[in-house]
């Protein structure tokens, strides 16, 4: 049969309301059938697990606690892992930015919930109980002479006993004195690098300048002092420009994890506002590669430095599979020695070898997984549902978190965030992340309104190819299901010509409330919207010339197909956009 143009324009709107489902291989045109939140799209959606881990952050991020010297923050915020290193309620605040990294560039039109989110978590960091270690530890710890031998060990031997155990801040320690600011501090790297990370995170998920204005962070003695976003990027291309060894980290401990976490902010920040301030953190990147790794004679990796310590000379070392905190952290700004670390510890622990005994290991299954090891990620997942507890929770279990066995009320905020990360997105999508794929998403049409938490979003793409947003929603809230809602999309390039579907049917619950705004009406549950925008069809195809020479040659094509609306619509999207030909008739 021929196929017109005119026919093929509406074979390529049939792929922007047409089931995708594989396995799918015709409509119910009496019944259109929805795609479920957990059905297989040919666009990128939030799984049920992220769904519920979204949930729990918005509990955590919304509900007012008081982190000031005079109030105590929310038990769920996990300031009891790993005690005297990370045992303070701000790695849970870095830690959680980075699954709703992964999230926000899952859903690049709907970034109004992440945007909250972030900023609650940036909010709390700048103080008093995000900065207590450097208000509190002050000068050597009075504790040193009686610390555990575990302690001890990390220690160089003729100084245990006289030395400060590792997480102890010691400001006012020589040769640098009492430094009240924790953000202008020589050392503390660990705070303001991992702040500046999440500000990173802020800027990307949100757009917003809001942390570029002037805000007041909390210092010793409550004493307030004034920075913004810009300045501490500065702070820290100076702090490296200066040291290439790494800045301080605490008092008097160059740590590689927190060295290799800021400058990955940094990195981000680069992105974000087209500078090269990541040139001076590579300085630091080349000085581990070539100090803080021990390479033996036949090129293995035998062990990467914990700390350096450059006042006594002493490096505390150990073994690749301790440090896959630091892989992960490498991997989207130097992938080739974030490779080396996971490498030496996949082949220590047999993650790769058929039948081995494997253990639950957060980062590892984070930096397998980002590799695309995928022997070593069906092991450490394995592992991980085995040992590590996840479990949905709450009154109707919407909300989802990992619990470690550990009989707690809450999920163990620092353990769960990093375990998150497995959950979102897919091979390579924390590298990507780090070169903000999706800046256009500020222009681009934009569900906003929505009435979160009792109606969720899974889905939120534009479709260039054929201008279309997709939005899928579901009930997040299962006691809200059914009730009427509304929310509105934004930046469309025509609010007047704006045509949509719901569930595969004409959608028509929808006012014009500008040239650019619409607002539709619809029921808190699981729906499937396409939206057809008029959005992005030149910028991605080419002018006019080449889109109308792309659809000839898709027509020809699809004029072979049969007359199944589902096989037609998707063999026209697929050839239109490269991905060649969904169905035999095409490739013939």
């Amino acid at each position: 049969m021929a196929t017109s143009r005119r026919d093929f324009v509406k074979h390529l709107g049939a792929a922007a309301t047409a089931l995708t489902v594989e396995g799918k291989s015709g409509v119910d045109q009496e019944r259109p059938i929805a795609l479920g939140p957990d059905a297989k799209s040919a666009f990128p959606a939030l799984n049920r697990r992220t769904r519920g881990w979204l949930r729990f952050l918005w509990d955590k991020a919304t509900t007012a606690d008081d982190w000031s010297s005079g109030g105590v923050p929310h038990q769920w915020w996990d300031d009891y892992t790993n005690p005297g290193v990370t045992s303070y309620g701000r790695f849970d605040l870095q830690i959680s930015s980075y699954a709703l990294l992964l999230m926000a560039d899952q859903t690049p039109a709907w970034r109004e919930v992440y945007t909250r989110i972030v900023d609650g978590l940036a909010s709390r960091f700048p103080t008093y109980w995000g900065a207590i270690d450097w208000l509190m530890q002050i000068g050597d710890d009075p504790k040193r002479a009686r610390y555990p031998e575990s302690d001890m060990q990390l220690m160089p031997q003729h100084l245990r006993g006289q030395y400060n155990r590792i997480g102890w801040t010691a400001n006012g320690v020589q040769p640098w004195g009492l430094q009240p600011d924790p953000i202008g501090a020589s050392g503390y790297l660990f705070f303001r690098g991992w702040f500046n990370l999440v500000l990173s995170v802020y800027k990307y998920v949100s757009g917003d300048d809001k942390w570029e204005r002037p805000f007041m962070v909390t210092g010793y003695g409550d004493e307030q002092f004034e920075w913004n976003h810009s300045r501490i990027a500065d702070l820290l291309e100076r702090q490296y420009s200066q040291h290439p060894e790494g800045p301080h980290c605490e008092n008097t401990k160059i740590w590689v994890s927190c060295n290799s976490a800021a400058a990955l902010g940094v990195y981000l920040y680069d992105r974000l506002h087209n500078t090269r301030k990541h040139r001076a953190a590579e300085s630091f990147l080349e000085y581990a590669r070539d100090n803080y790794m021990r390479v033996s004679g036949d090129g293995k990796l035998e062990s990467v430095t914990r700390y350096y310590d450059p006042l006594v000379d002493y490096k505390n070392n150990m073994a690749p599979q301790n440090g896959l905190n630091i892989a992960f952290m490498l991997v989207p700004q130097q992938r080739e020695l974030a490779t080396r670390i996971y490498d030496a510890a996949a082949n220590a622990l047999g993650w790769r070898n058929p039948g081995a005994q494997v253990r639950a290991s957060a980062y590892g299954l984070l930096v397998a997984r980002e590799l695309g090891d995928h022997s070593a990620v069906t092991a450490l997942a394995a592992a991980a549902e085995r040992e590590s507890d996840p479990r949905f929770f709450g009154d109707r279990d919407e909300r989802f978190g990992w619990f470690f066995r550990l009989n707690e009320a809450y999920p163990r905020g620092q353990l769960s965030a990093q375990m998150m990360v497995a959950e979102v997105g897919d091979e390579g999508s924390w590298s990507r992340a780090f070169e903000a794929p999706h800046r256009d998403k500020y222009e681009a049409p934009t569900v906003q309104g929505i009435d979160f938490p009792s109606l969720g979003v899974h889905q939120a793409w534009n479709d260039a190819a054929t201008a279309t947003l997709h939005v899928g929603t579901y009930a997040a809230a299962a006691d809200q299901r059914g009730r009427e809602t509304r929310f509105e999309v934004v930046n469309l390039p025509d609010a007047t010509n704006a045509t949509i579907r719901c569930d595969g049917a004409p959608f028509n619950r929808v006012e014009v409330l500008g040239r650019n705004r619409i607002r539709l009406t619809t029921t808190i549950d699981t729906h499937e919207f396409q939206i057809v925008t008029g959005y992005g069809r030149r910028d991605r195809v080419g002018d006019v010339g080449e889109r109308e020479g792309a659809m000839v040659a898709a027509s020809a094509a699809v004029s072979r197909c049969s007359d199944d609306p589902v096989a037609i619509a998707r063999a026209s999207v697929d050839l239109l956009t490269g991905r060649g030909p969904s169905c035999t008739c095409c490739a013939a």
